[in-house]
């Protein structure tokens, strides 16, 4: 057997189950990264470690492969922080590997990394001489079973040593779980009695590749189908009604709200996926099909932990051939034809900048058809999946919502165009606050994209601080950012960019994108900060309601 050293004996067992790394090289990963390179690993340097591991949770969001983030110790393991706690919040498998305090005992400058992990959620697993490989295989498989970030630690006097020979077995298979059949049969039976039945599908769907079978199942009883923002257009097509939650039309609600049976599947009801408690009606029984061990919402009445995919194959075994009814489609469709879209925007504002929502319906009819959207955080975060034409749920990467964090949108976007490989155009939407958070990484994105268009919502403050506390009259003045001309810094670290101050000036997207879309586009989209979306009014009130109530 080679002989491989212990940061060797790592890199050897990562590469049989990931070909990216993401990070910055530091004196604690300096090694790992020499054996990673010579392993024939792909490593995209970003600029800024807390990039590392966003960059590698964005990866495995739109490509369903496993990546890994690397930093060295201390101060580069505490940058990756914010990342590692939302991937742990949105159980993203991803991998962090990084260097740590000696096994000799830690250096005045070290911290206790371990717990600092453990606090986030996140296991780490720390390597010795005699078990570099299986520790390292140990903390892989942990992190794609139970759908979670985890830390593998190298000792700084470890790194160079030489490892010790090991057997290592193949890597294990997944393992799917299921039910003994009684609860399905209950549920195909409910499914099967219900009137006006709706499907309502998930990230945990997507995941599971339960799509084919969930549309079938849709078919088969008549139902109305909709999805998570992670699970839209999964199951697009006849009866149809689009993302469930805030980002939804009010018309496509009102027709949830109406269904009978709900059919829940591989989806954990959010707050925002359920409009805070508005979205069901009272009566109506929910069904949730989820690889969790309970239910994840109090309004569920039967609760199955199953493999989604498999559990739809088996109730469609369980029904009875036969014509669904058509009458509850039917309306649906009618309501949907009459009922109000999403407002359009104006073409007038009070401050002359652009309506965000006629800057996305525009960019919508601009951008490529083939595109991978990925979402930063921040009040403008609606807008894509609201009125932009996402092909696919794995289209769009919205790292950050679990942990409501800002920045993270320019690391991700290195990571999803590492992903794409297809020909597509990566498309990142940030806020100017974010945007700024993330700068440095702008650089990683012109380096590792092929074809990325940046879309700024600039409206020169901290948005959605401003609709949520400058409406009750606190002081604006921390709100707001001196408008940057991120077109000028976008050229200066090699990207093409214009302002677009209306849409007219979309012209120079559209002028790139028929030139062929080669390399990185910035557009500073400078936007007024008087439209407030629909998400966040929702979300204000149900905030307000709840003080009213224990005020109460």
């Amino acid at each position: 057997m080679t002989t491989l050293t212990v940061s060797g004996r790592v890199a050897q067992v990562l590469s049989s189950y990931l070909t990216d790394l993401f990070g910055v090289m530091g004196n604690g990963n300096v090694y790992f990264l020499d054996a990673a390179e010579k392993l024939g690993l792909r490593f995209s340097p970003v600029r800024h470690e807390g990039a590392a591991i966003a960059a590698a949770d964005a990866y495995y969001r739109a490509s369903g492969r496993l990546a890994a983030g690397t930093t060295t110790y201390g101060p580069g393991y505490t940058n990756a922080l914010t990342a590692l706690a939302e991937a742990v919040q949105a159980q993203i498998p991803v991998v962090l590997v990084t260097g740590d305090a000696p096994s000799s005992g830690a250096r005045p400058q070290d911290v206790d990394q371990a717990a600092i992990a453990a606090g986030l959620g996140a296991a780490t697993f720390t390597v010795t001489r005699d078990a570099a490989g299986s520790i390292t295989r140990q903390a892989v498989e942990y992190a794609l079973t139970k759908r979670t970030a985890v830390v593998i630690a190298i000792p700084y006097d470890l790194a160079a040593l030489e490892a010790a020979d090991e057997e290592l077995p193949a890597p294990l298979a997944p393992q799917v779980t299921d039910d003994d059949g009684a609860s399905l049969s209950q549920v195909a039976r409910l499914l099967a009695g219900a009137k006006r039945p709706l499907i309502l599908a998930g990230r945990g769907a997507h995941l599971t590749g339960a799509g084919p079978e969930l549309r079938e199942l849709a078919d088969r009883i008549g139902a109305l189908t909709a999805g998570t923002a992670l699970a839209l257009n999964l199951l697009n097509g006849e009866g149809y009604l689009g993302v469930a939650g805030g980002f939804g039309t009010d018309t496509a609600a009102g027709l949830m709200g109406e269904a009978d049976v709900v059919l829940v599947a591989g989806a954990s009801l959010s707050p925002f996926t359920m409009r805070f408690g508005h979205l069901l009606g009272p009566d109506c029984t929910v069904i949730q099909i989820d690889t969790a061990l309970q239910p994840t919402n109090p309004r569920v009445d039967t609760f199955v932990s199953a493999d989604v995919k498999s559990a739809a194959g088996r109730i469609l075994g369980m029904l009875n051939d036969g014509a669904p009814g058509s009458a509850w489609r039917a309306e649906a469709r009618k309501r949907l034809a009459e009922g109000p879209a999403h407002h359009p925007g104006s073409d007038e504002t009070a401050d002359g900048r652009l309506d965000p929502r006629a800057l996305a319906i525009a960019l919508d009819a601009v951008l490529p058809e083939r595109r991978t959207v990925v979402q930063d955080g921040g009040h403008f975060l609606g807008w894509a999946p609201m009125y932009w034409n996402i092909p696919r749920p794995q289209d769009l990467v919205m790292v950050g919502t679990a942990f409501q964090t800002i920045g993270l949108g320019l690391a991700s976007a290195v990571g999803a165009a590492r992903a794409v490989e297809d020909g597509r155009t990566l498309v990142l939407a940030s806020g100017d606050g974010g945007f700024l958070m993330g700068l440095s990484d702008l650089e990683s994105l012109v380096g590792a994209a092929s074809s990325a268009v940046v879309v700024i919502y600039n409206d020169a403050a901290y948005g959605a601080e401003i609709h949520q506390y400058g409406s009750q009259g606190l002081t604006e003045k921390p709100m707001l950012i001196p408008e940057v001309d991120f077109s000028g810094v976008a050229r200066a670290l090699g990207a093409q960019s214009a302002i677009i101050r209306s849409l007219a000036d979309l012209s120079a997207v559209q002028d790139w994108i028929v030139a062929g879309a080669k390399g990185t586009f910035v557009a500073d989209c400078r936007i007024t900060s008087s439209v407030r979306a629909p998400w966040m009014s929702e979300w204000m009130n149900a905030k307000q309601a709840a003080k009213a109530a224990v005020a109460g």
